[in-house]
């Protein structure tokens, strides 16, 4: 199971990013992938998740309305455009895969648990300057 993110990079606040999760060694159908980040100082959270099976989305209060989470066809990227960025949303941003979330669905309140993700990015920094 590989994960590798991209797209990170300086925005300004209101501006927009689009990363990436390529997938490859497994078949998204029986996973969730979910965005987490972490800023300096802080507790990794959970912002976005979507089913590998029905696409099937979920969001963080703090990102929804914001950003969108989707897949492409051939079910091996996720993506997540960030859209009005805001200061509070730099971070890195890793892409990590479950089963469990998988099987339960994106609805399941352990969507966002990070230790319940088996498979983890390297990461991606994004940066919103004010």
């Amino acid at each position: 199971v590989q994960l590798v993110e991209s797209g990170g990079g300086l925005v300004q606040s209101g501006g927009s990013l689009r990363l990436s999760c390529s997938t490859s060694g497994f078949t998204l159908d029986y996973y969730a992938i979910t965005w987490f980040r972490q800023a300096p100082g802080k507790e990794r959270e959970g912002v976005s998740c979507i089913s590998g099976s029905d696409g099937n989305t979920a969001y963080a209060d703090s990102v929804k309305g914001r950003f969108t989470i989707s897949r492409n066809n051939n079910k091996d990227s996720v993506f997540l455009e960030i859209n009005s960025a805001q200061p509070e949303d730099t971070a890195v941003y890793y892409c990590a895969a479950s089963i469990p979330v998988g099987v339960a669905g994106c609805s399941s309140p352990n969507r966002f648990f990070a230790r319940i993700y088996e498979d983890w990015g390297q990461g991606t920094l994004v940066t919103v300057s004010s």
